[in-house]
């Protein structure tokens, strides 16, 4: 029995719900940057970039060719004559090999390895939008989690005030229809409910989305937020210039077509070989080789037009990256003191919020509850009170969850993590 008993304390054990995970914002953006399949491409194409580059200083392919060499079709020919005389042909093998030019290898190499660079900062802004993604999708579920805070606690006191409304209408002290009033207010709190509950629900899709698991793996959030002062930020374009992973990216673009440039003026010098032949000689014809350096002469007239017009478009594609550079800095700049502003003006209307508007409504509310419990006021006048109290504290959740969104945008645009 003893033995029976803890088998179904084991198998009750094992059957009991598992607690929903608290996952807070930096676990889930760590889980972005390890799992999603967009960093994946990135790092894989970083990796090709990186083998690709190790090819660099590779040499050009020897060749080798046999056959005959100055060789008579007339067979009879190839063997000794009569006289004592030599046959005519040979039998030739021969290669050649030509040797890479050194500085142009090492200008390609150093192009080659300046690729992946440019991937790793494009990675960065990919990061940037995820995780501005997610911290949107996250701040969105505290709001929802604090709505429901407050809609649970005025299901309560709307439970209460039906109660103490039957009880007063049933003694002659109260009027039925505040009572029906209160009931509706009752579904509307459950129909908001529903509603925040399935937006819970595509908000942990969207985040498990994000993280590359399970859509439906259940886990919770952190309801505390952090709201960070930047109002004393300067937003010069220098900010931007050590910040924005695409300005970066921008950058090492440059640095790739100055190196690309270097490598197409490296084309232009001349490539050497050599070239050797060994011949074996018909009918006594002693064996013979040839001996031959090569030369590749690119910076001839007619064969270097293409590599300099290479260099002069590279050039003036620099200066078209210089010139994007700056104009992003510039529109960064701007939208940045936009965002401070806007920052700055919310923080204003949810001060007053904080110290005015919701204090003197929670008031109104108390001694509106206070009157009718001394049946001194009316179940419709303290319904109006809370109902305007209650939709306020709403209100000032949706204003929250602007700046919350604010700060995300302006965090996104300064790529602070």
């Amino acid at each position: 029995m003893k033995r029976i008993f803890a088998i179904s304390l084991i198998i009750g054990w094992l059957h009991q719900p598992a607690m929903a995970q608290t996952m807070k914002l930096a676990d889930i953006l760590d889980s972005i940057r390890q799992s999603h399949p967009s960093v994946k491409m990135y790092d894989a194409e970083i990796r090709s970039l990186d083998a690709a580059a190790k090819g660099a200083r590779n040499w050009m392919a020897p060749e080798i060719s046999t056959g005959f060499w100055m060789t008579p079709y007339n067979v009879n020919l190839w063997k000794k004559d009569g006289s004592g005389g030599t046959g005519m042909g040979q039998y030739m093998i021969s290669g050649q090999q030509m040797f890479p030019n050194k500085k142009y290898n090492d200008a390609n190499e150093a192009y080659l390895q300046a690729q992946s660079p440019v991937e790793i900062e494009n990675k960065k802004v990919i990061l940037n939008e995820l995780f501005a993604n997610a911290k949107e999708n996250y701040n969105a579920w505290i709001i929802i989690e604090k709505k429901l805070k407050i809609i649970g606690e005025d299901d309560k006191l709307l439970q209460l005030l039906i109660t103490n409304a039957e009880t007063r209408y049933k003694n002659g002290l109260g009027k039925i229809s505040a009572y029906y009033k209160a009931k509706a207010a009752l579904g509307n709190l459950d129909n908001m409910r529903i509603q925040l509950q399935n937006e819970v629900v595509k908000r942990r899709i969207a985040l498990n989305t994000l993280m590359n698991r399970g859509r439906l793996v259940e886990f919770s959030v952190d309801t505390n937020y952090t709201v960070t002062d930047y109002g004393d930020k300067v937003f010069d374009s220098t900010l931007f210039y050590t910040t924005r992973s695409d300005i970066k990216a921008i950058d090492k673009n440059i640095q790739l077509t100055w190196l690309k440039q270097q490598v197409e003026k490296e084309s232009l010098n001349p490539q050497f070989g050599v070239q050797f032949a060994h011949m074996f000689g018909f009918g006594g014809l002693p064996a013979q080789f040839s001996l031959m350096g090569m030369v590749k002469i690119p910076f001839a007239r007619w064969s270097a037009r293409e590599s300099k017009a290479n260099v002069e478009s590279l050039r003036w594609k620099a200066v078209s990256l210089e010139s994007q550079k700056e104009t992003m800095a510039n529109e960064y700049s701007g939208m940045a003191y936009g965002m401070q502003q806007d920052i700055a003006a919310k923080k204003r209307q949810l001060q007053l919020f904080d110290n005015n508007i919701i204090p003197a409504l929670r008031k109104n509310y108390q001694s509106m509850l206070l009157g009718y419990e001394q049946n001194t006021e009316e179940l419709f006048a303290l319904y109006d009170a809370w109902e305007t109290l209650n939709s306020t504290q709403l209100e000032y959740l949706d204003q929250l969850q602007q700046l919350l969104n604010m700060q995300v945008n302006l965090e996104k645009l300064l790529e602070i993590k």
